[in-house]
């Protein structure tokens, strides 16, 4: 059986008490193709007591990536000693029969799934979030290829695997913006996890739904210009064409219509030009030439 991130699924031998008499087969030959884990414990030790299932979680999330063999050193003690093992937990990884990494001691969970990671990639493999961060860069291609509902689906899947996915997340909710289906993006966006809800992906994906949701409204393009034209000093008009014009794709000429309002009066409307700047900012990319930009003339203009 295989998951959305084409890992095979967990098998029911990917964690193995090992003993002295199966470790060759067991962590030596099984080692040739997939890396092998080995946490020498012993029943008495309490620091074994947390890596164990520790490791066990991240092992088991690795989807056959990587597997995991225990061994109780009271009971292998010539293993033990032919590898030098002089202080429990010890955690060694094989690869092609040898070892390839490993530490002492209990550590926190985040060392413990950056070594599995290591692990995983010394043996060639790839980890489950970097397959998934693949299938959310596919996703993204879809989706600027115009494909909006391919994508959709695609970031759906990756969710499934992770809830938690900040880019899949975003994405589905401006898949959702593509396909002019505000109001399920907006539900989409409030649904998310806590975990997440503040992250730089769901803050972009925010953005760009309060412009979607200004596009809606947005007037005639040639009217709003010929407003400007008739009062440079409407602000309102402006504000109102850059709206448009950011609706229309022209972000370069909306973000300098905003800056026009803003050097002209920066209070005007509770700040409402400023609003709409850092909106679009948001909303674009951090190395977007015209995010870029955009920020240093306004920067310019505030520590004027």
């Amino acid at each position: 059986m295989m998951d959305i991130i084409g890992q095979p699924a967990a098998d029911a031998d990917l964690i193995k008490d090992v003993s002295e008499a199966t470790f060759m087969q067991d962590v030596v030959e099984a080692s040739q193709d997939t890396p092998v884990i080995v946490d020498f414990w012993a029943p008495w030790c309490g620091p074994c007591k947390t890596l164990g299932p520790q490791l066990e979680a991240a092992v088991t999330a690795a989807k056959g990536a990587v597997k995991m063999a225990k061994v109780n050193v009271d009971e292998a003690q010539m293993i033990a000693g032919q590898l030098q093992i002089q202080s429990i937990p010890t955690v060694y990884a094989f690869y092609k029969g040898q070892p390839v990494d490993g530490f002492q001691g209990a550590v926190p969970q985040s060392e413990i799934e950056d070594f599995v990671a290591r692990v995983i990639k010394a043996g060639g493999g790839t980890s489950p979030a970097e397959d998934l961060n693949s299938a959310v860069e596919a996703a993204e291609e879809m989706l600027a290829e115009g494909a909006a509902d391919d994508a959709a689906q695609t970031f759906a899947a990756i969710l499934e695997e992770d809830p938690n996915h900040a880019g899949a997340y975003s994405g589905l909710v401006r898949a959702h913006i593509a396909l002019d289906d505000l109001e399920q993006a907006e539900g989409i966006l409030n649904g998310a996890p806590a975990e997440i809800s503040s992250s730089p992906e769901l803050d972009a994906a925010a953005a760009q739904l309060e412009l979607a949701k200004q596009a809606a409204n947005t007037g005639p393009l040639a009217e709003l210009e010929a407003a400007v034209a008739a009062d440079e000093n409407d602000h309102q008009a402006r504000l109102d064409l850059a709206q448009a014009m950011y609706a229309a794709g022209d972000g370069e000429g909306a973000v300098e219509h905003l800056l026009t309002i803003f050097r002209k009066d920066r209070e005007w409307n509770d700040g409402a030009a400023k609003a709409q700047l850092f909106t679009i900012f948001e909303a674009l990319k951090p190395d977007d030439p015209v995010a870029l930009n955009g920020r240093r003339k306004l920067s310019s203009m505030i520590f004027a």
